[in-house]
C-alpha cells in the first residue's frame, strides 16, 4: 500500500489537522504516517489552546518514519513556529523528502492565529523552495502577497507571485473568492489551469484545507502526476462537504469517510 506522511497539528476535534488527514488519505487509498509538531485544545467552536512539541522531538518523529517507512509524499499543514518549520524542513532536505504539499495554514475558519507573525518569512523561504506545489487559500494568499483576491484574475495574478518564492506550482483555492466561489487556479510556472468547483452552502466545512492538501499527497503517494491529483482531491473534497456533518455547537466537520456510507472505500 502506498504510504504519505502528514506533518502537522492534532485537532481534539477530530475535523482538521492531523486527524483530518489522516482520514483523507485513508479514504484515498494510502496508509497515513503522521508527525506531530503541536496540540491543540480544539473543537467546532474555537482552540483555546496551543501547545508545541519540543523540537527534538519532531526530528526524532521524522527520523523514525524515514527510517522505516517508503513514503511516497508528504504535507505540511500548521507548523505553529519559525523554530518548527526550520526543523522539520532540515530533516526534510536530509531524508530527501520529495512530492511535498505545503499547505500555509495561517488562521483558524475561527479567527485563531495559528502561524506566529514571525513564522511566515521562514515557512516562505525554507518550505517553499521543497515543494511541488503549494496551496493557499485565498485570505492566505492575500497574505503571502498583499494582495486582495476576489475574482480568478485576481487569483491568477496572486498565484503567479507566490510561484516566485521558489515552489513548483501554485493551486490557489477558490472557495472564499467573490468571483465563481469554489474554482480554483493551478499555476506551474507556464500555464494557468481553472478547475471549476461546485459551490455547496454548507457551514459544515471545518478541516477543507487540510484534508483537500493530504488527498493531493495521498494522490502523488500512489504516482498521480499533479493534475490528476488535484483533480481527483478536488472530486473527494466536494462530496466530503456534500456530506458534512452536522456534529458540535459550530462549525461542523465534513464527512472524510462519506465513502464507507456509500460501500465503496
Amino acid at each position: 500500500m502506498p504510504q504519505a506522511l502528514t506533518i502537522a497539528t492534532s485537532d481534539s476535534g477530530g475535523g482538521a489537522g492531523i486527524q483530518g488527514d489522516i482520514k483523507a488519505m485513508a479514504a484515498n487509498g494510502v496508509f497515513g504516517l503522521s508527525v506531530v509538531v503541536a496540540i491543540t485544545a480544539q473543537n467546532t467552536t474555537t482552540i483555546s489552546r496551543v501547545h508545541a512539541v519540543p523540537c527534538d522531538v519532531i526530528e526524532a518523529q521524522l527520523d523514525a518514519v524515514f527510517g522505516d517507512f517508503a513514503v511516497g509524499a508528504v504535507k505540511t499543514g500548521m507548523l505553529h513556529s519559525a523554530e518548527i518549520i526550520r526543523s522539520v524542513a532540515g530533516r526534510l532536505r536530509s531524508h530527501g523528502a520529495s512530492r511535498l504539499v505545503v499547505d500555509p495554514v495561517m488562521v483558524s475558519s475561527t479567527g485563531v492565529r495559528l502561524l506566529e507573525p514571525d513564522a511566515v518569512d521562514t515557512l516562505v523561504r525554507e518550505l517553499f523552495p521543497l515543494a511541488e506545489v503549494v496551496t493557499p487559500n485565498v485570505p492566505e494568499a492575500e497574505a503571502l502577497t498583499g494582495m486582495r483576491i476576489a475574482t480568478i484574475d485576481d487569483a491568477r495574478a496572486a498565484a503567479v507571485k507566490i510561484h516566485q518564492r521558489g515552489c513548483r506550482a501554485v493551486l490557489l483555492k477558490g472557495g472564499h473568492l467573490s468571483q465563481a466561489p469554489g474554482t480554483d487556479v493551478l499555476f506551474d510556472g507556464a500555464s494557468w489551469t481553472v478547475i471549476p468547483g461546485e459551490w455547496i452552502d454548507s457551514p459544515h466545512t471545518h478541516g477543507t484545507g487540510c484534508a483537500y492538501s493530504a488527498a493531493i499527497a495521498a494522490h502523488l503517494a500512489k504516482g498521480a502526476d499533479l493534475m490528476s491529483a488535484v483533480r481527483a482531491a478536488k472530486q473527494y473534497i466536494t462530496e466530503a462537504i456534500r456530506h458534512g456533518l452536522a456534529i458540535g455547537h459550530g462549525k461542523g466537520p465534513m464527512n472524510l469517510l462519506y465513502r464507507l456510507e456509500q460501500g465503496s472505500a
